[in-house]
């Protein structure tokens, strides 16, 4: 029952192996939260794609087998060489160019990038005020940058508003999660972007469920998987 309700949600991460996807996540489905996201993009062969923070670089796989784009994939913690492998192994080396490279040193040309996409990285770097600034210069006028990751359905503004579940990790890996208002809120002021969507991701009860289940069935330690089962109120959920 549950195989069938992830095809019918997800149908083009679904064809990809489950122990593979769970291998190289570095958190919660990858690929479910790339699919959730590209339902609203109108990406074409042929098209320059940045993954930023790309992990393992299966999402780079993933849009370059769906979609026919190229796929920079960047990523400071996980080696060129290693994620080259991955990308070989998966056919794809004509079509994704791993790079080992911080978000805030990036090696590129302006407006060299039709779409910028961030899965479950952004929060990492973007909070600062002087990122997207940044970031947009290397997009193409007219091109999108395309988020998706965890955030908090109410804005936590000082320590006795967190709420008891999360008290014990807050300072190492929460604080700097923010709601959808904030990031709207974070975008529009710059008046470099028109935002076209700011939302809770459609498919997030889904992803949600699927992360606790694997965490679960694991023996991994993985502070936001253990969050989200502590989590009756839905307090935390994923935006794009």
């Amino acid at each position: 029952m549950q195989e069938r309700r992830i095809k019918q949600v997800f149908p083009k991460a679904a064809q990809y192996d489950p122990e593979w996807v769970r291998k190289y996540s570095m958190g919660e489905n990858v690929l479910f939260n790339l699919e959730s996201l590209t339902k609203s993009l109108r990406l074409k062969p042929g098209m320059r794609v940045l993954d930023l923070g790309c992990g393992k670089a299966i999402s780079s796989i993933f849009l370059a087998n769906e979609f026919g784009v190229t796929v920079w994939a960047v990523d400071p913690a996980i080696s060129a060489s290693s994620n080259y492998q991955r990308i070989r192994s998966e056919g794809c080396e004509n079509k994704v160019i791993p790079i080992e490279a911080d978000a805030r040193a990036l090696p590129f040309a302006d407006e060299y990038f039709d779409v910028i996409i961030a899965v479950d990285s952004f929060t990492y770097f973007g909070t600062d005020d002087k990122y997207l600034p940044y970031i947009a210069r290397f997009l193409k006028p007219g091109g999108c940058i395309a988020i998706v990751d965890v955030c908090f359905t109410k804005e936590i503004e000082s320590l006795n508003q967190v709420p008891d579940f999360l008290q014990h990790d807050f300072q190492n890996y929460w604080y700097y999660i923010h709601t959808i208002a904030w990031w709207r809120k974070h975008w529009e002021k710059t008046g470099l972007v028109e935002i076209v969507a700011a939302e809770e991701l459609a498919e997030a009860a889904v992803v949600r469920q699927e992360y606790i289940r694997d965490y679960k069935q694991s023996d991994k330690t993985d502070p936001f998987a253990k969050a989200l089962e502590l989590d009756k109120q839905e307090f935390i959920t994923f935006l794009n």
